[in-house]
């Protein structure tokens, strides 16, 4: 039972870890394919150059409710400023 349970374990510390990887930059995907990739997913995290990845959504439902959504544009293979979708930006109480 034990040998059961630890395997069960394994396997999903494995999906979750497959779950997070992040696909290759947007850079190498049309703007089209970046926003479909946005809209089917809802929520998703891409790199948007060697070195940076963020989180984009489809809409403000994705965010936080302390949050609101911002217009986000990433390069693409044929649009250097392809608009995704959003980025959910923290609120503030400071004005």
């Amino acid at each position: 039972m034990m040998r059961c349970l630890v395997a069960i374990s394994a396997l999903a510390l494995t999906a979750m870890a497959a779950a997070a990887q992040v696909g290759p930059p947007t850079s190498q995907r049309t703007c089209g394919a970046n926003r479909q990739l946005v809209m089917r997913e809802g929520a998703v995290v891409l790199d948007t150059s060697p070195t940076t990845y963020a989180r984009f959504v489809r809409s403000g439902a994705e965010c936080l409710v302390d949050q609101f959504p911002e217009p986000a544009w990433v390069p693409s293979s044929n649009n250097p400023q392809c608009f995704i979708g959003y980025r959910c930006k923290d609120g503030s109480d400071d004005f």
